[in-house]
C-alpha cells in the first residue's frame, strides 16, 4: 500500500514539472519511480501522467511514461506548468538579465517565464523604469512597483494563456523605439529562434525590431529541435543569457554567429553566478 507523503499536497503544476524533469533526465520512469520522485502515491502520479499525456507531453508505456521527443512542432507547455520546469535556471538567468536594466530604461519584456524572472529580480533593484509588456501577469505584478511606468499594447487573449497578441499591439509596438527588449523562445536550433504560434512569433518580430538592444533569455532545454514558425535568426540578438545546462555544440553555433553568450552557473535556492560573457574574435 503506498502512502502518501507530506509533498503530496504539491501544486499540481510542481508535481507535474518534477515528473517531466525526472524523465528528462533519466528517460523512461516507472509509476513508483515518479510516486518517489516527488513523493506522493501512485495513484496522483497516475492522474498526472493523464494529464500530462493529454496535453502532449507524454506517452504512456507499460507502468510507466516516457517523454515525446521531439515535441510537435505546435505543441505549447503550459503557462503553469512551464514556470516550474527548469525553475532555479530561470531564476539565475533572470537575476543575470535585471543586471542589464539601468534607470530609466524603456524596456520590452515579453511573455516567456524566464523573462517573469528577469522582472522579478529588476523590481528588487527598485529603478524607475517605463515597461511595456504583452504578459498580463508581467503587467499585473509590475503595477504594484510604484517607480515603474507600465503599458500594455493591447491585442488578444488566447484561451489558456495569459498574454496578449495580434492586433492592435503589433501595430503599437512597431511604433515604439525602447531602449531594451529581453525575450525568450520556444526553441533555439543553431543560429535559428522559432516559436510554436504564428502570431506569438510576429509579435516577437515586433518587439526585437523595436528595441535598439535585445536579450534572448533561454534555459538550457530550449536549444532543441525547432518549433512551427520562424521567430528570427540568431544575427538580430546582442546578447544570449543561459545556463551552464547548454551544450558545447549550441554554444559553439552561437560563437560562430559572434552573438555575446553569458553562461551562468545554478546553485542553491537559485543563486548563480555567471561563468562568463563571451563574445568570440
Amino acid at each position: 500500500m503506498d502512502t502518501p507523503s507530506k509533498r503530496v499536497e504539491m501544486v499540481p503544476a510542481k508535481r507535474q514539472a518534477l515528473i517531466l524533469e525526472h524523465l528528462r533526465v533519466n528517460g523512461a520512469a516507472s509509476i513508483q519511480e515518479l510516486a518517489d520522485t516527488i513523493g506522493g502515491s501512485q495513484s496522483t502520479v497516475r492522474r498526472d501522467l493523464e494529464h500530462l499525456v493529454e496535453k502532449g507531453y507524454l506517452e504512456r508505456t507499460h507502468g510507466g511514461a516516457h517523454l515525446l521527443q521531439p515535441m510537435r512542432a505546435t505543441f505549447e507547455r503550459e503557462t503553469t506548468v512551464n514556470a516550474e520546469l527548469q525553475h532555479a535556471e530561470k531564476l539565475a538567468i533572470g537575476r543575470e538579465a535585471a543586471g542589464r536594466l539601468s534607470a530609466r530604461d524603456s524596456v520590452i519584456f515579453d511573455s516567456s517565464s524566464t523573462v517573469m524572472e528577469a522582472v522579478r529580480a529588476a523590481a528588487e533593484r527598485d529603478l524607475p523604469l517605463t515597461v511595456v509588456t504583452n504578459s498580463l501577469e508581467i503587467a499585473d505584478f509590475a503595477a504594484g512597483i510604484k517607480s515603474w511606468r507600465i503599458i500594455l499594447p493591447g491585442g488578444t487573449v488566447r484561451p489558456g494563456y495569459r498574454h496578449l497578441a495580434g492586433e492592435p499591439g503589433e501595430s503599437f509596438i512597431k511604433t515604439l523605439h525602447a531602449d531594451l527588449c529581453m525575450t525568450g523562445a520556444s526553441a533555439v536550433t543553431g543560429t535559428l529562434l522559432t516559436e510554436t504560434s504564428l502570431e506569438v512569433a510576429s509579435l516577437k518580430r515586433a518587439m526585437i525590431s523595436s528595441a535598439r538592444k535585445t536579450i534572448l533569455l533561454v534555459d538550457s532545454s530550449k536549444f532543441t529541435a525547432p518549433g512551427f514558425c520562424t521567430l528570427s535568426d540568431i544575427s538580430e540578438i546582442d546578447e544570449v543569457i543561459t545556463d551552464e545546462g547548454v551544450s558545447q555544440d549550441a554554444l559553439s553555433s552561437l560563437h560562430a554567429a559572434e552573438r555575446k553568450v553569458t553562461v551562468v552557473r545554478v546553485g542553491l535556492a537559485g543563486a548563480h553566478r555567471p561563468l562568463g560573457s563571451r563574445r568570440p574574435l
